[in-house]
């Protein structure tokens, strides 16, 4: 592939999405970012290489003008929470805009296409309308793609790094609270680190024979939820009395948080999506030669010390405050 290729990066103004971008100029390709308020991502502009474009990617219009001339699309764009809570949202961020994406991609010639999907999604028996839609929307990839466009799908476990709203929530929380009830303490998740994912779907971008494959990416350890809060406490010094609860209670508590407690800290689906292990059968990290970072390393290099004010600050972010 060209060094001057263009890769749009539908979502790359996200945690993820900035990652990748970074990892795509190191390599040098150039990038195209589509935003809604362009001021506000200004600070992408310092990578060289990077093209910010107001546009609303749900417009089908728009989508073909920004497609126009790329080599590459990724689509990295996905919700934890809708509003309403009856699937819409989740079905328009994880279905609809894939629908339009490979149909603007299929109109102007663009040859690849990289979807981000998640671990165990299913559009049958997803416990939850986050895993179903995923699900649904790698079908839809594989279905349209195959008219005439490369694909390749990604299936990570929770992914973390300085500035996630997995572990820094859960280190707002630690910070905050003596005592923290914690639900489905013994789900299975395998953390992936957010440069190793962008590492990913580099490799798969420079690498042919990775078109048509579903890569799940997970890190090298498997932790339960209880075990991944106890390492971060751990890690900022804070002794904590972490409670886990049965799910009949879980789920009052789940129902609460998500129609009662302003934010977005625990919704219903998010509490039904981790039923099944996010925990990878086949880690694709290693098939694509990317060494997986343990988040024991890393934790401790960007969740930082103690301040009252920062442990606040971080819980309304992480909560949407």
């Amino acid at each position: 592939m060209k060094t001057a290729s263009t890769v749009c990066v539908l979502g790359g103004t996200g945690f993820v999405g900035r990652s990748l971008a970074s990892a795509l100029v190191r390599r040098g390709f150039r990038v195209r970012i589509p935003t809604r308020n362009r001021e506000r991502h200004r600070s992408l502009l310092v990578l060289p290489g990077v093209e910010l474009v107001n546009a609303d990617v749900h417009d089908a219009a728009a989508l073909k003008r920004l497609v126009a001339g790329c080599s590459t699309v990724v689509n990295l764009v996905g919700i934890l929470h809708e509003r309403p809570r009856n699937g819409s949202g989740f079905h328009k961020a994880h279905v609809a805009l894939v629908e339009k994406s490979l149909e603007a991609c299929l109109e102007q010639g663009v040859e690849r296409f990289l979807q981000m999907s998640a671990l165990k999604a299913n559009a049958e028996h997803g416990p939850s309308h986050y895993l179903r839609s995923k699900g649904t929307g790698e079908r839809v990839v594989k279905n349209l793609a195959g008219e005439g466009i490369r694909f390749t799908i990604f299936q990570p476990s929770a992914i973390f790094g300085a500035d996630d709203s997995f572990t820094n929530m859960f280190a707002g929380l630690v910070r905050l609270f003596p005592v923290l009830p914690l639900v489905k303490p013994d789900a299975r998740l395998a953390p992936v680190f957010v440069g190793d994912v962008a590492d990913a779907f580099c490799a798969a971008l420079e690498d042919p024979s990775t078109a048509g494959k579903t890569y799940q990416l997970c890190g090298p350890d498997i932790f339960s939820l209880l075990e991944i809060v106890a390492e971060i406490a751990k890690t900022l010094g804070k002794r904590r009395i972490i409670i886990g609860l049965p799910d009949a209670l879980a789920s009052v508590q789940a129902w609460l948080m998500d129609y009662v407690v302003p934010g977005r800290i625990l919704s219903v689906d998010s509490f039904k999506s981790l039923a099944v292990a996010s925990v990878c059968t086949d880690n694709g990290l290693e098939a694509l030669g990317v060494r997986a970072t343990a988040m024991r390393d890393l934790l401790p290099t960007y969740l930082g010390t103690d301040t009252g004010q920062r442990a606040l600050s971080e819980f309304r972010q992480s909560a949407g405050r």
